[in-house]
């Protein structure tokens, strides 16, 4: 059996009806490829955008970023909370994390901490009311402390 295609019918098409197919195909390869790289980036998981807090004695600190200072002494126990960065989604299995509050040297504790966030980083973190920072921890910022 054979298939005649009327070549009268190819040419009745316009061009965009005949690129229509190409088209399609390079928007499918693009979606493709650009869904591989954005889980190759981030490991197949969505990375996740929360600001650095934690919990210590019934107060909120967050880190305070390009600021030297001297840790001190142990103050107790502390806490990262979870991070709830993805909306719609709950992960029940995501509790805060324990770790150790220290003193930081010319602050009260009340004001700033310093915590251990990796095993070779040590951050500063301050209770910041009103969203600015204590007059204190501006100090130390500035080299004046």
């Amino acid at each position: 059996m054979r298939i005649r295609i009327s070549r009268r019918r190819v040419a009745d098409m316009s061009t965009r009806s005949r690129r229509l197919p190409l088209y399609l195909g390079v928007i499918m390869v693009g979606a493709v490829l650009t869904t591989a790289c954005s889980a190759q980036d981030g490991g197949g998981e969505a990375e996740g955008s929360c600001a650095i807090a934690a919990m210590y004695g019934g107060r909120t600190y967050t880190q305070v970023a390009n600021v030297d200072f001297t840790v001190g002494k142990a103050l107790g126990p502390a806490e990262f909370p979870p991070c709830d960065d993805t909306p719609g989604h709950t992960d029940d299995a995501a509790g805060p994390e324990p770790t150790t509050a220290y003193a930081v040297d010319g602050l009260n504790p009340r004001i700033a901490i310093a915590m251990r966030y990796t095993s070779d980083e040590v951050m500063l973190l301050a209770v910041q009311p009103g969203g600015s920072l204590p007059p204190e921890v501006k100090a130390l910022a500035r080299g004046q402390r």
